[in-house]
């Protein structure tokens, strides 16, 4: 699309709409919902300011946005998506804002919805794992010749916040509870298999499993969480320990999104991995329903103890899972007296108060504090379900 130079015109005045600053924007995802404020704009019942537009196809709906009053397109936000290029310069003109498609960038920055598996791999049996949108968004967030490249980093960031939203959107109302562990545990061993029983039972109890939507323990517990029961789960086990470890993403990715397969669609929403593109040895895991892969590893942390709203379960992990640790203990030690805190549950004791004793400053922090009271070390992935259903 070609963009002439247009100079916006912020003086056109917003009549009838005092206060509408202040108002929360409006982001919209599909031409359906869009078409029906469309119809409301044009009763005099509502308005266009700041309403974002993700990636939508405004062709049909040129005409009727072209017969609008110039005023009544102040505000309005394109993000991406089509339209006419005198469609373009109008909502400019009126004070609106479009930003163009990125066609080069290797994802879309505008959009309303989180990934699937199935399309951060296509094209992986194929081609292999260099030619699927994830290896290849991982390699356009390492090129050296981006770096400091300001149009490279606000489409980044507008890609992040776009699955911030959907996330939040996502998981609003639910009852969310995340797992964090570390990234080097392998399938096949006893101890992966107690992480994926963890997020079976939790899901078993209604709850949403979040992680980090990398591999270990994170995709045991997006796993578990998946499987509808403990026969199906034994059965994923046994197939993904044919592909132990991640150093070849290819067959690792292969026989995850094999054994993904074999298990029934979920009637409701269960498993939700949060990965990111900064750790990129860290491909994301199959077995999250939805999947909000981020650019920024800082956001990524935040958004998970953020979402957790239920508690936290924290397995045997090593310097990223203690670095979680510690945020989600910065929370706690600083909340407000008489907020509601989730539990935060260690699962080992020897790991948690030996070789890495995070444990012991925990309880120190803890002491004479709302936050001591939803600390707790235990054993067993069966005793933290058990607490977290108390809690």
């Amino acid at each position: 699309m070609d963009i002439p130079a247009l100079t916006a015109n912020p003086a056109i005045p917003l009549p009838g709409h005092r206060g509408l600053a202040h108002r929360p924007g409006r982001d919209l995802t599909d031409v359906g919902t869009f078409e029906a404020l469309l119809s409301r704009v044009e009763r005099g019942e509502d308005d266009l300011h700041r309403v974002a537009l993700d990636g939508l196809d405004l062709t049909d709906l040129a005409d009727r946005l072209r017969a609008l009053p110039v005023e009544a397109l102040h505000g309005l936000v394109v993000l991406g998506g089509t339209l006419p290029v005198d469609l373009h310069a109008r909502i400019v003109h009126a004070g609106g804002v479009v930003f163009p498609a990125a066609p080069d960038a290797p994802v879309r920055p505008h959009r309303g919805t989180l990934y699937t598996a199935q399309e951060l791999y296509a094209g992986l049996a194929e081609h292999g794992y260099e030619a699927t949108p994830d290896a290849r968004a991982y390699a356009w967030f390492r090129d050296e010749r981006l770096h400091g490249d300001s149009y490279v980093s606000m489409l980044r960031a507008i890609h992040d916040e776009s699955m911030v939203d959907a996330l939040v959107e996502l998981l609003t109302g639910r009852e969310v509870v995340g797992v964090m562990g570390g990234h080097a545990l392998r399938r096949g061993t006893a101890e992966y298999a107690a992480a994926a029983r963890l997020g079976l039972r939790l899901a078993d109890a209604g709850q949403v499993v979040l992680t980090g939507g990398g591999p270990g323990a994170m995709e045991a517990a997006n796993l578990g969480a998946l499987s509808p029961d403990g026969e199906s789960l034994r059965r994923a086990l046994t197939r993904l320990s044919a592909a132990p470890d991640f150093e070849e993403v290819g067959p690792w990715a292969r026989a995850g999104l094999t054994a993904r397969e074999e298990l029934p669609v979920p009637a409701s929403l269960h498993s939700v991995g949060i990965p990111t593109w900064f750790y990129g040895h860290e491909p994301p895991n199959p077995f999250g329903q939805q999947i909000a892969k981020l650019f920024s590893n800082a956001l990524r942390e935040d958004l998970l103890l953020a979402q957790s709203t239920a508690g936290l379960v924290v397995l045997p992990g090593a310097a990223g899972t203690v670095q979680e640790v510690f945020q989600v203990a910065t929370r706690l030690y600083y909340a407000t007296p008489g907020s509601e805190l989730g539990a935060l549950v260690l699962v080992g004791r020897e790991h948690w108060t030996r070789t890495l004793p995070v444990w012991p400053l925990l309880e120190a922090l803890g002491a004479e504090r709302e936050m001591g009271r939803v600390l707790h070390l235990v054993d067993d992935v069966d005793e933290a379900v058990t607490l977290l259903a108390r809690d």
